[in-house]
């Protein structure tokens, strides 16, 4: 172990050494580029694409090309890059992750690698956590890259297509990860060529990375529409719920945060329903809804986990702390939690596109990242993304005192103690900045520091649109900001004047977090570019996560003390310390075991959206349409003629086949199949749909006919994929029931899973050729192309919409049944009606 780690700290050392060597020879060209007109210092774009198109490398350029951004920033901005940035632009610039502290100009090193990797001309994205970073950053930072002859692009949520396309193809552009995701699986439902917004996935600069490849990893982004599912089972759920008693009726899992109902907990609710057996399969539905009734009202906490407010139930990310309007919890959960809260019910969705953060940013094909605190995920980083994390030096020695941490038997102790704390500092003017871990316990501290009189600021999920205004007051003498986990991440705390002689900004923890990096984080916001600062963090035994893990060991020496009087030392830190790591350790396994499911899927997305985007840009889908024929045609001829006894082959059955997806009536004769062995049979069956298709050709036209093969290459695909995603998921919900057989889950699903897309993909197969080969299209009718979703919405961090433009769409507000009157009014079933005109076509 300390081999490795030895080789490691060497690894970096040898690195970090070879790019100061290159910062030398960038502080040697900068008296050079002084003396270079504005004019001049913009020629330098044009001459570097040049020599890359010459042969030359983004390596061999990376010193004059760094040199001149630099020059570029210090006439644009006053702002010259320091040695140290200079490093972190070359650590970006290879595909790795930048660690720099708080205060380091992240955002001005990112103009070095975006500058140079711009010069390619495929497009540069870079990534930030929100919009107000993504348009700050592009007004910013889009200065100095204007100034050089680039052009930028900024991509925020509700801008039209056209909008989109152009801030694509910008050499660099600004967005937020969910907006890049986003765009993506839309590009994946458009019905034209033109209606594409994205480049190829060339590079990418991800600021607060470990927030978006860690933090939000298992967060997948969702394209949805409704779907018909009734919503009065969840209020029944609720009811039954609400009559059970904790530890009698149901056991609550405190370390893996489970549920379960207990013997006489099945049995009350059964009779509450009137129902024999709640696991009987005829009532797995009914079971399902009052198992997340119960989590919605046992574990889901009100201003914990979420928050009620005029937009109903919104989620609070655990992470930042901030309210994630737009995303709903999955499976039933959120609708739930609306039950528990006497709201109403908002229907289930359903999935049209999905894919998750991990597999969006691992399709580019270069990647890299900055943050403040990323080395104690290093190894998830480099095994999933194949990205190393080098920690760069700061451009002053950081001078912040940590303290070490306190821990009280009870909560209400480590409250009147941090208040305490709060007091002292606040009388001699020293800045405050408390950290807290959720709503709830950020007012709490707020109320108890009003009865002391302490005047102070509240930065939560409730009043974050003051966000920027409140960080910017919290380094002023004798502020007090109480900050749940979003504490201004993104922006720098700057100390007024007479601070830094009372010691800097002082940043208590009223809780250790889960993960190392977000406390680190909170710890960060003190101490910047060489500031004095201190931090200190209190805890209890009831914190959850000293409950969870490591509380055992330290209650029997809290019980011999007062409840005011806290233990200190190696063995609670390294108690403390232990927690974490074993936490973060699950924290990664579940994450690499998500992945490896979303892998499979993730596989299946890629061939589907591949073969999307061949059919949508082909001039001539003849090849397509035949290759699916043939394919069709293989099928049905080995499974009639799999016995080895030929006397047993269906001869029957392939002509009643071939006549009613494939050929008219009396193209192909039983006496001609009965001649044949299965191969001759296939490529006669083959030989004669290709003369067919070329005889619809000549009689509908060729562009017609194409046109037509796509509109229905294009809505199969569609529609049968969106079924696809949806069995899918209903196949993980229950895989994980196979361990109990001795089966590995994971080898069932990617099993089941491939059979299930095989199978996916010859219904299209057969589909489309029936359509394309024995439909009847009237000359006078427009052939339209339409997408099968409608009412869309992208959810994730934030309420998106998700519809994808098109030429005249039709919009439905709910989705209609066959046998449902039309909505149009004619009086018919919806089928025999505008469902009818919508496919354009009538089989024969």
């Amino acid at each position: 172990m300390l081999k490795t780690l030895r080789k490691l700290f060497d690894n970096q050392e040898r690195q970090l050494k070879k790019f100061f060597q290159i910062a030398d020879q960038i502080d040697a060209l900068e008296p050079d580029m002084q003396k270079l007109t504005d004019a001049q210092l913009r020629e330098k774009t044009d001459e570097f694409k040049r020599r890359l198109k010459e042969g030359e490398t983004l390596d061999d350029l990376l010193p004059e090309a760094f040199a001149v951004v630099r020059e570029a920033a210090r006439r644009v901005l006053n702002m010259r890059h320091f040695r140290v940035q200079l490093v972190g632009g070359m650590v970006l610039h290879q595909g790795d992750i930048a660690e720099m502290k708080t205060g380091e100009g992240k955002t001005l090193v990112s103009t070095l690698p975006a500058y140079l990797n711009a010069l390619t001309e495929k497009g540069v994205h870079i990534v930030t956590v929100n919009d107000y970073l993504a348009k700050r950053d592009r007004e910013w930072m889009g200065q100095v890259f204007e100034f050089l002859g680039l052009t930028v692009g900024l991509n925020l949520p509700h801008m039209s297509p056209e909008e989109k396309r152009a801030a694509y193809q910008a050499d660099i552009t600004f967005g937020t990860n969910n907006e890049f995701g986003f765009d993506y699986l839309r590009d994946n439902m458009v019905m034209y060529p033109e209606q594409l917004t994205q480049r190829e996935l060339h590079y990418a600069i991800i600021d607060e990375v470990d927030s978006i490849l860690i933090d939000e990893a298992r967060t997948p982004l969702i394209i949805s529409g409704q779907a018909n599912k009734a919503t009065d089972l969840y209020y029944t759920a609720d009811k039954v719920v609400r009559r059970l008693k904790p530890e009698e009726d149901f056991t609550v899992d405190i370390k893996t945060k489970q549920v379960t109902l207990t013997e006489d907990g099945v049995k009350k609710v059964e009779n509450f329903l009137g129902i024999d057996n709640l696991y009987d399969m005829k009532h797995i539905m009914l079971n399902h809804h009052i198992q997340q009734a119960l989590k919605a009202h046992v574990l889901m906490k009100r201003d914990e986990d979420y928050v009620v407010n005029e937009d109903g139930v919104v989620i609070v990310d655990e992470f930042t702390g901030r309210l994630m309007y737009g995303r709903r919890y999955s499976d039933g959960l959120h609708q739930a939690i609306e039950a528990k809260e006497g709201l109403q019910v908002q229907r289930e969705s359903m999935t049209l596109a999905t894919i998750t953060l991990q597999n969006y940013f691992r399709m580019y094909e270069k990647l890299s990242g900055m943050t403040g605190t990323a080395k104690t995920e290093e190894e998830e980083f480099r095994k999933i993304y194949n990205m190393d994390v080098l920690q760069i030096p700061t451009n002053r020695p950081m001078i912040r005192e940590d303290y070490s941490d306190v821990l009280y038997k009870t909560e209400e102790a480590k409250m009147k103690a941090v208040v305490e704390e709060i007091e002292k500092c606040h009388q001699k003017g020293q800045p405050v900045l408390v950290g807290t871990v959720s709503i709830e316990k950020s007012e709490r501290l707020s109320r108890m520091l009003k009865r002391k009189g302490i005047p102070h600021q509240v930065l939560n999920a409730k009043n974050h649109e003051r966000e920027a205004e409140i960080i910017a007051q919290a380094g002023q003498k004798g502020a007090v900001t109480i900050a749940t986990n979003m504490a201004g991440r993104g922006t720098d705390i700057v100390l007024g004047e007479g601070v830094a002689e009372l010691g800097g900004l002082h940043v208590i923890g009223t809780e250790r977090h889960e993960s190392r990096r977000i406390d680190n984080q909170l710890r960060g916001r003190s101490g910047r570019q060489g500031d004095p600062g201190s931090s200190r963090f209190f805890l209890s035994l009831n914190d959850d996560l000293m409950r969870r893990f490591g509380a055992e060991n330290l209650e029997g020496m809290l019980n011999k003390l007062p409840d005011d009087e806290p233990i200190r030392g190696k063995l609670f830190t390294k108690a403390v310390a232990n927690a974490q790591r074993k936490v973060e350790a699950n924290n990664f396994d579940a994450r690499r075991w998500v992945l490896q499911y979303d892998d499979v899927l993730n596989q299946q997305r890629e061939i589907i959206y591949k073969q999307r985007r061949e059919v949508l840009t082909s001039r001539d889908l003849k090849d397509v349409v035949l290759g699916m024929a043939k394919s069709t045609i293989e099928r049905v001829v080995k499974a009639h003629t799999a016995d080895d006894l030929e006397e047993e082959w269906d001869f029957d059955a392939i002509l009643d086949f071939v006549e009613s997806n494939l050929l008219p009536e009396g193209r192909i004769s039983i006496d001609e199949l009965e001649k044949l062995d299965p191969e001759e049979m296939i490529e006669y069956i083959y030989d004669e749909v290709v003369r067919y298709y070329e005889e619809r050709k000549k009689e509908m036209g060729e562009e017609r006919l194409n046109e037509f093969a796509k509109v229905v290459t294009l809505r199969t695909v569609d529609r049968k994929w969106m079924d696809h995603i949806d069995a899918m998921e209903q196949l993980r919900q229950g895989i994980h029931l196979r361990a109990y057989g001795q089966d590995n889950p994971l080898r069932a699903y990617q099993f089941e899973g491939f059979a299930m897309f095989e199978e996916m993909v010859s219904e299209i197969q057969e589909e489309v050729v029936r359509y394309v080969m024995k439909s009847v299209i009237d000359e006078k009718e427009e052939i339209e192309r339409e997408e099968v979703a409608v009412n869309t919405k992208a959810v994730s961090g934030q309420e998106q919409s998700g519809t994808v433009s098109k030429k005249q769409p039709v919009r439905r507000s709910e989705k209609v049944g066959r046998n449902d009157p039309c909505p149009c009014g004619s009086g018919k079933k919806y089928k025999n009606c505008c469902l009818k005109n919508e496919k354009s076509v009538s089989v024969q």
